[in-house]
C-alpha cells in the first residue's frame, strides 16, 4: 500500500505553539513514531508537511532587516522551510527506523506546485499572513513590493495571494524515489508556488499554497491510495462546540459536501482538511483520513478518525454514524 501523510504545522512545534529548535526537533521525533511503524509494516509512505510557524519566523526575519537587505520572497519561504523541516523530519525518521532494526533510505526533495497564472487568488491577494506592524514599519515592505493592509487598532497586516494547486512539478521524482525503496518528504507547505510561462519557462510566485490541497494532488500524482490529513483534533466535527457536537467517523464524499456546504467546517482550519479529503476520493483515492498525529497507524487501516470513502454505489449517499440529524443542522463551525 501507498500512502501520503499530511503533517500539520501542530506536528513540528511545541504543544503550546513555540516552533524553536528544539520544539521542532522534540516534535517531529514523536510525529516519526508512528510513520515508522507503517514503514515497518512495508507501507510505502510519502511524508508531507505544514510551514506556518516556520514561514512566519523567516517573514518577521525579513521585517526587522528589510532596511538593510531585500526580503525573501515567499516562494524561497517556502523552499527554505522545506528544506529545513525535511532534515529534522529525515533525521528522526531514520532514527526511529534504527531503532526498529529498518534499513530504509529516506530523502527530503524540494517540490514546486504549479498554479494558474491567472489564477483570481492569484491575482487578488486576500490570505493574512504574519504579525501586525505599525504603517511606518509596513511602509518599507511596501516599497520592496509586498501588499500591507490596514487593519484599524491592530496595526497593518500583509495579505498574500492563496491560489489552487494544480500540478506537483516533482511528482514523477517522488514516485521514483519511492518506487526504489526511499520514503520521501516532499511538497511541504503545499508546495513552492511557480507558474508555467507561455514560452516554458517556470519561475516562482509571490503566494502560499494549502498544504492539504497540495498534498490531495500529489497524493494522487504518486498514486498513493490513501490520505492521511494529520492534525491535532481525532475527529472532524458537526455542531463543533455546542451541546449538539459529534465527530464524525465514517462518511461518503457526497454526505461530506453536504456537511461543508451547510457551513460544519471553518475556511481556516478544517474546512481546508475536508475539501482536501474529498478531492482525494474522488481523484480515485480508496479513503481519506482526518486525524491526530498519534493515530496514523489506525488512520491507514481506516478504523480512526474521520473517515472519507467513495459512495456505495452511483446516487447513493451512506452518511457516518455521527449523522442523526433530525432535521437540518445549525450550520457550525470547525
Amino acid at each position: 500500500m501507498r500512502v501520503i501523510v499530511a503533517l500539520g504545522g501542530n506536528a513540528m512545534t511545541s504543544p503550546d505553539g513555540r516552533a524553536r529548535p528544539e520544539d521542532q526537533i522534540a516534535a517531529a521525533t514523536a510525529a516519526m513514531e508512528p510513520v515508522a511503524d507503517l514503514v515497518a509494516d512495508g507501507v510505502e509512505v510519502v511524508l508531507t508537511h505544514g510551514n506556518g510557524p516556520q514561514v512566519g519566523n523567516l517573514l518577521v526575519k525579513n521585517e526587522l532587516a528589510a532596511a538593510v537587505v531585500p526580503p525573501v520572497p515567499l516562494d524561497w519561504c517556502v523552499a527554505q522551510t522545506q528544506g529545513t523541516i525535511g532534515l529534522v523530519l529525515v533525521d528522526a525518521l531514520e532514527h526511529a527506523l534504527e531503532q526498529r532494526g529498518v534499513s530504509r533510505r529516506v530523502a527530503a526533495l524540494v517540490t514546486r506546485a504549479r498554479v494558474a497564472a491567472d489564477d483570481p487568488g492569484l491575482l487578488r491577494p486576500t490570505k493574512p499572513i504574519g504579525r501586525y506592524l505599525p504603517r511606518d514599519e509596513a511602509q518599507v515592505l511596501v516599497e520592496h513590493g509586498q501588499v500591507w493592509e490596514d487593519r484599524g487598532s491592530r496595526g497593518w497586516r500583509r495579505v498574500v495571494a492563496s491560489p489552487e494547486p494544480l500540478e506537483i512539478l516533482d511528482a514523477a521524482t517522488v514516485s521514483a524515489l519511492v518506487d526504489s525503496g526511499t520514503v520521501v518528504v516532499a511538497n511541504g507547505g503545499g508546495g513552492v508556488p511557480v507558474v508555467r510561462e507561455p514560452d516554458g519557462v517556470v519561475r516562482g510566485v509571490e503566494a502560499v499554497i494549502d498544504k492539504d490541497l497540495g498534498a490531495a494532488v500529489l497524493g494522487r500524482a504518486v498514486g498513493a491510495e490513501v490520505l492521511v490529513i494529520a492534525t491535532d483534533v481525532e475527529h472532524a466535527v458537526l455542531e463543533y462546540d455546542t451541546p449538539r457536537a459529534r465527530p464524525l467517523r465514517r462518511i461518503d464524499v457526497p454526505a461530506m459536501r453536504q456537511y461543508a456546504a451547510e457551513g460544519h467546517f471553518a475556511g481556516g482550519s478544517m474546512g481546508p482538511k475536508v475539501e482536501a479529503a474529498c478531492r482525494f476520493v474522488e481523484a480515485g483515492g480508496v479513503r481519506a483520513v482526518i486525524t491526530s498525529v498519534d493515530r496514523i497507524t489506525g488512520a491507514v487501516e481506516g478504523t480512526v478518525g474521520t473517515v472519507v470513502e467513495p459512495p456505495d454505489q452511483p446516487g447513493h449517499s451512506r452518511t457516518s454514524d455521527a449523522d442523526e440529524r433530525g432535521g437540518t443542522p445549525h450550520a457550525r463551525t470547525h
